[in-house]
């Protein structure tokens, strides 16, 4: 609740800046946990990329805000409730979510579709180990220039963008473990 209210404070604090936004310094999320008198110091802030300024809703209807990603590397996965590629590509999504989910970030990130029919491909698929973003809007495609599903976008942890495109089962996995390396 604490890393909520501060995200809060520092977010309207930067919106109220003066300086043209391409000048703002970057927003520096604390530390997950504060480090207690007997732990060693106190590692870094995180500062969180430009490719993680952004948010959505999950297809719960709740706020999203993707800076809490920072930190770790992230794989983005636009997909469409639709797509047979996509489909095809759950199962190792869920797979990877499972076993380096505490090491990495997934984010779906869906679009092309309703709703309704994203939630039945969550469920169908059985990805729900993973946050899923509806995004018919097309707000976080267009961010990344996605214009067709099924792609990733692989950021490490700095947040810089190591792969866009098209990643079969075995390219993703490697791309996952170099990740965590």
């Amino acid at each position: 609740m604490k890393r909520r209210a501060l995200l809060a404070s520092v977010l309207l604090l930067a919106g109220c800046s003066s300086a043209p936004p391409e000048q703002e310094a970057a927003f520096v999320q604390p530390p997950p946990s504060a480090p207690t008198a007997s732990s060693s110091p106190a590692a870094a802030p995180i500062v969180v990329p430009a490719t993680l300024k952004f948010s959505g809703k999950t297809l719960d209807g709740q706020p999203f805000d993707a800076t809490t990603l920072a930190g770790k590397p992230t794989i983005l996965w636009f997909w469409a409730p639709w797509c047979a590629t996509c489909a095809s590509e759950a199962q190792s999504v869920r797979d990877l979510q499972d076993e380096f989910g505490s090491r990495l970030n997934f984010l779906g990130i869906a679009g092309m579709g309703g709703n309704k029919d994203m939630h039945q491909f969550v469920k169908d698929l059985e990805v729900s180990n993973v946050t899923h973003l509806d995004d018919q809007a097309g707000k976080i495609w267009k961010k990344f220039k996605i214009t067709e599903q099924s792609l990733y976008v692989v950021l490490d942890r700095t947040g810089q963008v190591v792969t866009t495109g098209y990643l079969d089962d075995l390219q993703l996995t490697r791309q996952v473990k170099s990740l965590v390396a």
